[in-house]
This record gives structure tokens, sequence and C-alpha cells, in this order.
């Protein structure tokens, strides 16, 4: 039956037999509501692992031929700090080691006369033991011809150990310029800027011309193919969870839409932790929780600080 109930602000028509269903309706859609399960174990953001690549050495940076958002690969050259300096410096230590090298001595040549008059002298010697010994000579000149032997041979060992010093002497001064040649090389190798891991430009801190010093970056590079998505379990959840198992990863775009991928738990933490505000859980914001690492091989569609959220597969 239809009436019409008068009041101050109008009139409103309703359906006395119909105002029960509507009530009973709506209890179901909230219930429905209330009771929607949970389809993740955990959530947490995309990380990427992330390199600062800085300057190692100081100049006037010549080229740095990369944009942001272009790929590289690991150990491509990027950049070149003006090295100018450094490869003058390296000519110099190659002329002071050809100067050492002519400063030393040639032992054989210097010791041959000293040598052959060595020999002359035991010749003598030998003659003088044999007129000795036949009564031809007196022993007198036996004893002056042994003196100077022995004065010979001592002034050839001392001449060659004089002369073992100074090749010593010029061998050691001949390393040391090349280990500062190789210092110089090293630093030249510096002066060119390389990457050291494939991956995305995510920022670019200077341009092209700039003077650099050493440990200023210059720009930051992502491996953003390799990501992975830092979540949360509880103490309760980490005894269903270990390294190595397989997970189902969903990246959250909001409104609904997802993207799964499939990962692989390579890490938990040791050490517990209070839960990041970041992170939504159905516990309490105090409760300790461990922070867990699953790898996923991106297509591109996964940004780094994006949310996720991840389901543990369980072994077969």
């Amino acid at each position: 039956m239809w009436k019409i109930n008068i009041n101050d602000m109008g009139m409103t028509w309703y359906n006395k037999r119909c105002v029960p269903c509507c009530l009973l309706i709506g209890m179901l859609l909230c219930g429905a509501c209330g009771n929607k399960e949970k389809t993740y174990d955990a959530t947490g953001t995309f990380e990427a692992t992330e390199v600062m690549v800085c300057a190692e050495q100081n100049g006037a940076l010549l080229s740095l031929n990369v944009r942001e958002g272009d790929n590289i690969s690991m150990g491509q050259e990027v950049g070149l700090v003006d090295s100018t300096q450094i490869w003058l410096k390296i000519q110099q230590m190659g002329l002071t080691k050809e100067v050492y090298q002519s400063q030393k001595p040639d032992v054989e040549k210097q010791m041959a006369s000293l040598r052959q008059q060595l020999s002359k002298a035991q010749k003598e010697q030998l003659r003088y033991k044999e007129l000795v010994a036949d009564g031809a000579a007196p022993g007198k000149m036996l004893d002056d011809a042994t003196a100077q032997v022995l004065l010979l041979q001592r002034q050839l060992d001392a001449l060659a150990a004089s002369l073992r010093s100074q090749v010593s002497t010029l061998d050691a001064q001949i390393s040391a310029t090349g280990a500062q040649e190789s210092q110089l090389y090293d630093q030249l190798a510096k002066c060119h800027v390389v990457t050291p891991i494939s991956g995305t430009v995510l920022e670019k801190y200077v341009e092209q011309g700039e003077f650099v010093t050493i440990g200023k970056p210059l720009l930051k590079v992502a491996d953003v193919e390799n990501m992975y998505i830092r979540a949360y379990v509880t103490s309760a959840q980490l005894k269903t969870v270990k390294v190595g198992q397989k997970a189902k990863v969903y990246a959250d775009y909001g409104d609904g839409q997802k993207k799964a991928y499939d990962g692989t738990v390579t890490w938990i933490s040791s050490h517990s932790e209070f839960t990041p505000k970041t992170i939504l859980t159905d516990d309490e914001r105090a409760d300790l929780v461990y922070a867990v690492k699953i790898a996923i091989h991106n297509d591109g569609f996964a940004k780094i600080g994006m949310y996720g959220e991840v389901e543990f597969l369980s072994e077969k």
C-alpha cells in the first residue's frame, strides 16, 4: 500500500512492504565486502641494485655521453676526464728510466783490464816459483810476485763489489720509476669513466665541461632488469618461508590493476625490526617483522618504489 508522508521538507513516497527488502540487500552487500579474503602473504616496494658512478680523478670533464633513461652495458665508457698532465708525467718517467739504464756500468769491460793484470801476475808468480826451486832466483822475488797477485785479486774483488752496488742501485731506481709509471697508467685509466654494472641511467648530476674532483657523483645507474621486492613477514610466517622458495609477485598499479611476476626468495633478514610505516599489514604497527627479498626478472613495467604484493608458493 502506498502512502504519502507530508512534513516540513516536502513529500516522501515509500512502499511499506519494500522497506524490509532494501534493508536486507544492503546488509548482504556489506557482509560480502567485509568477508573479502586477502590474496597475498606480504606487501612491499620494488627496489633495484643502484650504483653511484663517481669521478676517480680531478680535472675537467671532457665528455659525458649519456642521458637519463639510457641503457648502458657493464664496462662501457661513458665519459672522460682531462688526462693531459698524467700523460706528460708518463712520458717523463719513460725518459728517466732511459737515463738510469744508460748509467749502468759495463761490468765485464771495466773488470777485463784488471783481470788481465792479475793473470800476468799469476804467470810471473809461477815462473819465479820455478826459478827459486832451481836456485836460479832469490826467494824475495817470489815473495814480491805473490804479494802482487794478492793485491790485484783484492782490487778485482773490490771493483766487482763496487760495480754490483752501482748496478743494484740503478736497478732499484729503475724499478721505482717503473712503479711510478704503473701508478700513472692506473690514474690514466681512471680518467675514463666506465660503468661497473649494466643498467639504466636514473640520474645525471654533471654536464660536459664541468670540473670534477675525486669522489664527485657523476651519474646513478640501476639494474632495472633484475629487480626485487622488499617485503616483510611476521614471525608466524617466517617458519614457512625460506631462501630459494618460489613466489608470485604482483606489481600494484592501483584501481585493482596488477601484473604478475615469477619470483624467488633470495634473502631473509637475520634480525627483526618494527613494521615500516610504508608497509600495510593486518597486524599492529609495533609488531616485529622480518625483511625478505624476492627477486624477479623485470619486463620493463615494474618500477622502483612501486608497491607490490607477494604470495609465497608452497613446495609440492
